[in-house]
């Protein structure tokens, strides 16, 4: 699909959600200023060589409100979001780097509370924050923290895993229960309660990658962590950069009873809710039993799922078989369902 055009004359929130909006802007802004072979891949990292060495290099900006929420913080998540991106190509995290923006006015002790997560999280996950920066912004110009965390990753194979290299047949796996992390935030910013704690799933999945790629090898053909936009959006992407189309089944969709209650309560489609835990896979059907073992074995794999399959039919489409046994299209957001949530 070709967008020739930003309608908006000012930046709007819809072009940070991981949409379509989100597409434009990159595409009509930053891939037209700075595109080059890596970067035009658009996957959550590009892939350098450095020598005879490949390295995987990703960065990326937390702007998460409320700063703090049932199952972890800004912190945890800038640490965690950073190391899953790099992971999607199959590469292991050696070191990250840490830039806050800090508005006037923070407590000292939130920022002591935020320091000592991102320092958890990162011995949890085995990857060093080695370098970083700080500057305070005027009170009224920022809003409370921003954290940028950039990483490194070296790639120890020569396996082709990236977002343009779905496969007719492949299996699509989920490693766990979605929409998870939005809704944590929603309902921490509504006051909204239900019967089971909803919390957020941050976390490293570098350990899971790890198993996933033993048990796979070269018959792993993408991974993408469905954050901003979600799993729809994640898909589309994926889909698009392939040439192939998806086909999701609504039944095997893993979702926690109060979380699909919450998106029924409120109206909200969970294939458009961020995660921040969670990994897709894109397998060859001969491996993906044996990649769906690997992740069910793992603790942060534990519900993980097959979703849906590859198929060569309408280049580009993702669409759900529904429990009616009707078949719907999963487009790529347009909108903003929930704003500032990673």
């Amino acid at each position: 699909m070709s967008h020739e055009n930003i309608h908006e004359d000012t930046v709007q929130l819809a072009h940070g959600s991981g949409g379509s909006m989100s597409r434009d802007l990159v595409s009509q802004v930053f891939l037209r200023a700075f595109g080059n072979a890596s970067l035009n891949r658009l996957d959550d990292h590009a892939l350098v060589e450095a020598g005879s060495n490949r390295l995987a290099f990703s960065t990326d900006s937390y702007v998460v409100d409320p700063l703090f929420f049932s199952g972890g913080d800004i912190g945890d998540l800038a640490v965690n979001g950073t190391v899953n991106d790099l992971c999607t190509g199959g590469g292991r995290p050696i070191c990250l780097s840490a830039g806050f923006i800090v508005e006037e006015g923070l407590p000292i002790a939130d920022l002591k509370r935020v320091a000592s997560s991102m320092s958890k999280a990162a011995k949890r996950a085995g990857v060093p924050i080695v370098t970083g920066d700080t500057k305070v912004v005027d009170r009224g110009k920022g809003d409370k923290l921003f954290i940028n965390t950039s990483g490194i990753a070296v790639v120890e194979h020569n396996f082709e895993i990236h977002g343009g290299n779905l496969q007719p047949g492949d299996k699509v796996l989920i490693s766990g229960t979605i929409a998870d992390h939005g809704i944590s935030i929603l309902a921490l910013r509504e006051g909204l309660s239900f019967e089971t704690s909803v919390q957020s799933d941050t976390a490293a999945l570098n350990g899971l990658v790890a198993d996933i790629l033993e048990a796979g090898g070269g018959s792993v053909h993408a991974m993408r962590d469905p954050t901003r936009g979600g799993v729809g959006a994640v898909l589309n992407e994926l889909a698009e950069s392939s040439g192939a189309a998806i086909a999701l089944r609504e039944e095997c969709l893993p979702i926690a009873p109060p979380v699909r209650g919450a998106c029924e309560i409120l109206g909200l489609d969970p294939l458009y809710i961020a995660n921040e835990g969670k990994m897709i896979v894109s397998v060859a059907a001969d491996r993906a039993e044996a990649v769906l073992r690997a992740m069910r074995s793992h603790e942060l794999g534990d519900q993980a799922a097959e979703i849906g399959e590859v198929t060569a039919d309408c280049p580009g489409l993702v669409s759900l078989l529904t429990a009616l046994g009707t078949r719907r299209i999963v487009d790529m957001p347009v909108g903003l369902q929930l704003p500032r949530i990673c």
